[in-house]
């Protein structure tokens, strides 16, 4: 009941915010409507549980991929910093990072990692997978601005424990930055 509770008072929400607007009557008609859906659809706790979920092991094909793009910024090489308590200068000190082979500031190779969680978390298989293992060869360094394509390709099937062994690569200009090994527990439309 609380949710079904939550998303009356969400409505409640858009009613009101649609006042406070100036959003006409036929606008806020629809709005309404559109929530009032909603609410009836996320009675089922089921079948809002299901929304969520990702692939399941039986949908999943090798050859199978999908990706995630991310421009590294300043700030999430600051904030990596800052939550993993890497503070090593080749990361943030511009002068001392500039006297190193790599010529000015890198990104931390584990931030460019978790681009690959990114893929495999959140698109394919998506939500409802654990990471079991995840072998990573860092092959150039990133920069704050550089575009990085995070790719997942599944090359293998574990039928009797629910796994895939997923390829792992992030790519800046097409160029292979960082390549790797993951196996990934799928949950089973079985279980």
């Amino acid at each position: 009941m609380p949710a079904k509770h939550s998303l009356y008072g969400a409505l409640f929400a858009v009613q009101n915010m649609s006042l406070r607007c100036g959003i006409n009557d036929r606008a806020q008609s629809t709005q309404s409507n559109d929530v009032l859906e909603r609410v009836k659809m996320d009675t089922h706790a089921a079948t809002a549980v299901d929304k969520l979920h990702g692939f399941y092991f039986e949908d999943l094909e090798v050859g199978q991929s999908d990706e995630y793009a991310r421009v590294v910024s300043e700030s999430d090489i600051l904030v990596f910093a800052g939550v993993s308590g890497d503070t090593n200068p080749v990361h943030l000190n511009h002068e001392f990072a500039s006297e190193t082979m790599f010529e000015g500031c890198i990104a931390h190779g584990l931030l460019t990692a978790s681009y690959i969680s990114t893929v495999i978390g959140t698109k394919m298989p998506g939500p409802g997978c654990i990471y079991v293992g995840q072998s990573l060869k860092f092959k150039a360094p990133v920069k704050a601005g550089d575009t990085v394509i995070a790719r997942a390709t599944i090359t293998e099937k574990i039928e009797d424990k629910n796994f895939v062994k997923i390829q792992t690569q992030c790519l800046v200009c097409d160029k292979v930055v960082l390549d790797g090994e993951a196996t990934i527990m799928v949950p089973s439309r079985k279980s």
